[in-house]
């Protein structure tokens, strides 16, 4: 883990400041699955504060078995879950790097890392703060704070957090609340609280025809023309026009294929693939029926049978942690340490808070994420302190001495 001296001040010591935990993680190469080293290090930092640490190991037919992480402190009430993942997406192009992606390297007050923002950075500030607040309670302390560690967030998330939940709950543990440490922040530390997700489907339309001769289409039948005519009914009228806490519902075609090399053959088949990105104003139950409606009608319209639709496995349903005590704590904290007055959003991709939303309330903060999966993700280390203190600042809001 080399360093060019830069050092920042923080208030943590001893070992225990977010920048020496997520240099900790960064420098282990936990590229998705093989997440094991970085969990080393996360079991490392809680096991001596006398956290309880079980590894249990998840799999499934077909995927790569994922070793994952729980860890608690405390058998009172309330029960926070610090919740997130130490695997990370594959570096790329290592020469293309300013660094080392696994070298843990400070520049100009700058850590540089693959996993620097997604999430090494985050955990690591969870460390810290935890650490820090259970130092400073001390034996006072009457609740139960959790640590929900995955190495299958960035890969299929079949045998990660989805699991690791399930197996908690079959143990007996119940949660008040959890916080996931993405990164959520746009321009500044502080900008923005994720309360919720969109919900996430995604499915293929196939249209049949007849192979055949393109000279000579009276003994064959073109599936093309059919499906470019049922496209608009799926997007045209658009599915909502969103709500107080969510933007409209979108569906997006990704790609129509036909899988042809040929100029003279009239393919078989068409295929056109979409993926919906929706609120609240929807189920999934309730949008596969509307596509399906849709789609049946533009084919009745032509005289033709509703084309075949294949749904895949979700990744994720729609969910809101309305505002209320946890949003609120969180939001002081932020405003403690930054002086900003955080947004609430429900926009962007997905995470695995989709799979902790059916267990407790749960929300999402973390740093700026304009780096991450980039070559050089990096993160400042004052951004770091920054939001440990935060993290920190929140602790004793949800559990007032």
């Amino acid at each position: 883990m080399a360093e060019d001296g830069d050092k920042a001040a923080s208030r943590w010591t001893d070992g225990r400041a977010p920048l020496d935990f997520a240099r900790r993680l960064i420098a282990c190469p936990s590229v998705t699955p093989d997440a094991g080293a970085a969990l080393d290090a996360v079991e490392a930092a809680l096991a001596p504060a006398g956290f309880a640490v079980l590894r249990p190991v998840f799999e499934e037919a077909g995927t790569a078995p994922v070793e994952n992480l729980y860890a608690r402190f405390g058998r009172g009430e309330p029960h926070l879950a610090f919740a997130g993942h130490v695997d990370v997406v594959p570096p790329g192009d290592e020469a293309a790097w300013r660094h080392d992606p696994f070298g843990a390297v400070v520049h100009d007050g700058v850590l540089y890392g693959r996993g620097a923002v997604d999430m090494k950075g985050g955990v690591a500030a969870f460390l810290a703060a935890a650490l820090d607040f259970l130092a400073a309670r001390g034996d006072g302390f009457r609740g139960s704070i959790s640590f929900l560690i995955t190495g299958d967030e960035e890969g299929p998330s079949i045998n990660g957090t989805v699991k690791l939940m399930q197996w908690c709950a079959a143990r007996g543990e119940h949660f008040d609340a959890a916080l996931v440490g993405e990164p959520t922040c746009t321009a500044a530390l502080g900008d923005t609280i994720k309360i919720g997700r969109r919900g996430s489907m995604s499915g293929t339309v196939i249209v049949r025809g007849t192979q055949g001769h393109v000279a000579y289409p009276e003994r064959a039948r073109n599936p093309v023309p059919a499906l470019l005519a049922l496209a608009p009914a799926l997007i045209d009228p658009p599915l909502d026009a969103g709500n107080t806490h969510f933007a409209p519902s979108n569906l997006e075609i990704v790609s129509v294929d036909v899988g042809n090399p040929s100029w003279n053959v009239i393919p078989a088949e068409a295929r056109l693939r979409f993926n919906v990105r929706y609120n609240d104003l929807w189920t999934r139950p309730a949008l596969k029926a509307e596509i399906e409606r849709r789609l049946a009608g533009a084919a009745a319209a032509r005289g033709e049978p509703a084309p075949e639709i294949v749904f895949e496995r979700g990744s994720g349903d729609v969910f809101l942690t309305a505002p209320g005590p946890l949003v609120s704590a969180l939001g002081a904290a932020i405003e403690a340490v930054t002086g900003l007055s955080p947004a609430l959003s429900t926009g962007g991709g997905t995470s695995d808070a989709r799979f902790i939303k059916d267990y407790c309330p749960v929300v999402e903060f973390g740093p700026v994420g304009t780096s991450m999966h980039k070559v050089d993700e990096c993160v400042p280390v004052a951004e770091l302190d920054a939001l440990a203190a935060i993290y920190r600042a929140f602790l004793d809001r949800f559990f007032p001495a």
